[in-house]
């Protein structure tokens, strides 16, 4: 593997670890608000931030060191868990459940 592609590697694997927090941010920053009927900008910010997610991911397997599979797996690990928590919130929100109102109150 040529430093060029360890050092881009390196990059997109930030760049999912920050898509992926975006993505969770995004989701939870719906609990702050009421149920809405219309999709607002946050849903846009989330759908954008997961098509941009999903080409840094296939471009991140395309420049990774496949020798060693495990090292080149792990730091997808967090940017995994942040999405399941996302599309699980996600869930939550689209089922009509909200946070209960002393936590509303915290957000704002």
């Amino acid at each position: 593997m040529s430093e060029r592609a360890h050092n881009l590697n390196y990059v997109i694997g930030k760049v999912t670890l920050f898509l992926s927090c975006v993505a969770l941010l995004t989701v939870l920053s719906g609990f702050a608000q009421p149920p809405q009927t219309d999709e607002g900008a946050a849903a846009h910010i989330f759908q954008i931030t997961i098509v941009l997610l999903f080409a840094a991911i296939v471009l991140y397997c395309a420049t990774a060191d496949w020798k060693q599979p495990l090292r080149s797996a792990r730091p997808l690990a967090i940017p995994a868990v942040a999405l399941v928590l996302a599309f699980g919130a996600l869930y939550y929100l689209e089922h009509g459940y909200t946070a209960p109102a002393w936590l509303r109150s915290m957000w704002g």
